[in-house]
């Protein structure tokens, strides 16, 4: 009995491995390993394909493999490429600290990697959180991309909303002036004191938001990797994009998902003028998945769109 109960454990164990195998390599690809830093090394994924080189980027806790089926509707345009952010899946995993995770540290990675592989000016296309990597890029390194694709990314750590501000961002920027403020620093002219009251009734005004928003929303799951905290928490402003820009956002059900994700997009119209906006309606997060066909579409003609104005 003892033997049986022994074998049945080791036939669940192998289904188990095959099934997680499947999960990670459910798509044909080569694997490389890019060094982006001393110790640092970076899974890529490469579908192949023909044409411009394109770049995808996941989300916060997903590896590159999460567009394994997404990838291969690309393919037949564009030679595909994924990178899986340090922190995940099979990259290095530096210590969960900002600095380590910043957004133009994360930016600074994908620059090593077009730079390694030696892609000529990729189309960068990120889903949710990799926004911020997207917007690091176009705004620091223009040069290296031709164009940025917003995969229902376009949120304020991709682009600041310089009208209605952003409680993570404006706590990060009340944090950096208290954390110098001392008896030797303390405001010593009336403007410095407003401007530090400009940044206090920010917060105050984003605190009261989130509030009125939370009565409207189930209690949230917190966030308690270490590394995705550190991501977060390596979030900056970024107010100007140069590079064309193409925004694709899903329409939440939710009342004050939808207000922020409109919020979004005057942002984007406001402060992106050039940047093209694509609602997709009955759709979720993974916008990509839920809306395949119609994400690959909106893509293809965003690109011949920037063909055409050459």
């Amino acid at each position: 009995m003892k033997s049986f109960r022994n074998w049945i454990l080791i036939v669940a164990a192998l289904c188990f491995v095959g099934a997680v195998q499947a999960q990670i390599d459910s798509s044909p690809h080569k694997v490389h390993y890019v060094r982006v830093e001393k110790n640092v090394k970076l899974e890529v994924l490469d579908w192949g394909g023909a044409g411009q080189p394109l770049i995808l980027l996941p989300g916060l806790g997903d590896t590159a493999h999460v567009f394994d089926s997404f990838a291969l509707k690309l393919t037949l345009r564009y030679h595909v490429f994924g990178i899986t952010p340090r922190g995940f899946g099979t990259s290095s995993a530096p210590p969960p600290e900002p600095l380590n995770y910043s957004a133009d540290r994360l930016g600074d990675d994908v620059v090593a990697v077009i730079d390694t592989l030696r892609l000529d000016r990729p189309i960068l296309a990120g889903h949710s959180v990799a926004g911020e990597v997207l917007s690091s890029v176009g705004t620091r390194h223009p040069d290296k991309v031709s164009a940025l694709i917003y995969i229902d990314a376009g949120y304020p750590y991709a682009l600041y909303d310089e009208t209605h501000g952003d409680l993570v961002l404006d706590s990060i920027a009340l944090r950096t002036q208290l954390v110098g403020l001392h008896i030797g620093t303390l405001p010593r002219e009336p403007q410095e004191v407003d401007d530090l009251l400009k940044e206090v009734q920010k917060v105050e005004s984003d605190l009261q938001q989130r509030k009125d928003d939370l009565a409207q929303l189930s209690k949230p799951n917190p966030i308690d990797n270490p590394v995705s905290v550190a991501v977060l928490d390596g979030q900056r402003e970024y107010t100007r994009i140069q590079v064309p820009v193409l925004a694709i956002f899903n329409v939440p059900h939710s009342p004050p998902f939808r207000r922020t994700m409109e919020d979004q997009v005057k942002a984007f119209e406001t402060q992106v003028p050039h940047a093209q906006i694509i609602r997709i309606a009955d759709a979720d997060h993974y916008i990509f998945r839920s809306n395949e066909a119609d994400v690959v579409r909106d893509i293809e003609v965003f690109v011949k769109s920037q063909r055409n104005t050459k």
